[in-house]
């Protein structure tokens, strides 16, 4: 496998992989400074969407993998979202992404968020998968923290293999494929 290079994002990007894409890094809009997003040297810095799940123990239930309560969050609309601290908070990216046949994406959080003790967090992209990417922040700190939408707040890295793998994730029929918004879990 190799990483692939800005040219190559570029490239896939004409062809539908990201939709909208920006083929520059942005650091401003107008006179607005802003967490940087669009391509990189090496990857992809995506933007969250304003529309968040916020993590709630209003209801006290118990937190089930197979049978999620939906409850369990409060919807939150805007520019900004405010995590509880030791909470955790949902988003999607406003990119849809559409990955090929032969590349395999893994997403780290940037800096900016890491160096506030947020850490962003999202499973690979598997070969064949497409939709909005669902993000989870974790507010690992005892304060509240603030995440910004339509800014950078992930950076996505595209590996392709020298070879298709056997089963993609279409292939299989995986439980996520074309997922929009926020998406919660899935048994």
């Amino acid at each position: 496998m190799t990483i692939k290079s800005d040219r190559w994002i570029r490239e896939q990007a004409a062809r539908g992989m990201i939709e909208p894409y920006e083929p520059g890094q942005v650091r401003h809009v107008g006179e607005r400074r802003v967490i940087s997003y669009g391509t990189s040297s090496y990857g992809y810095d995506v933007r969250c969407s304003t529309t968040f799940k916020v993590f709630t123990n209003i209801n006290s239930a118990t937190v089930d993998p197979k049978a999620f309560d939906e409850r369990s969050f409060v919807d939150v609309e805007g520019d900004v979202c405010i995590i509880p601290p030791n909470s955790f908070a949902l988003a999607s990216t406003v990119e849809y992404f559409r990955i090929p046949e032969d590349v395999l994406v893994v997403c780290v959080g940037k800096s900016t968020y890491a160096r506030c003790g947020i850490i962003v967090n999202v499973t690979p992209l598997e070969p064949e998968w497409e939709g909005h990417v669902t993000l989870e922040f974790s507010n690992t700190t005892t304060l509240p923290a603030k995440i910004y939408a339509n800014e950078g707040v992930a950076q996505m890295l595209f590996f392709q293999s020298d070879e298709r793998c056997e089963v993609s994730y279409r292939d299989r029929g995986g439980k996520y494929q074309g997922q929009r918004g926020v998406t919660l879990p899935r048994a």
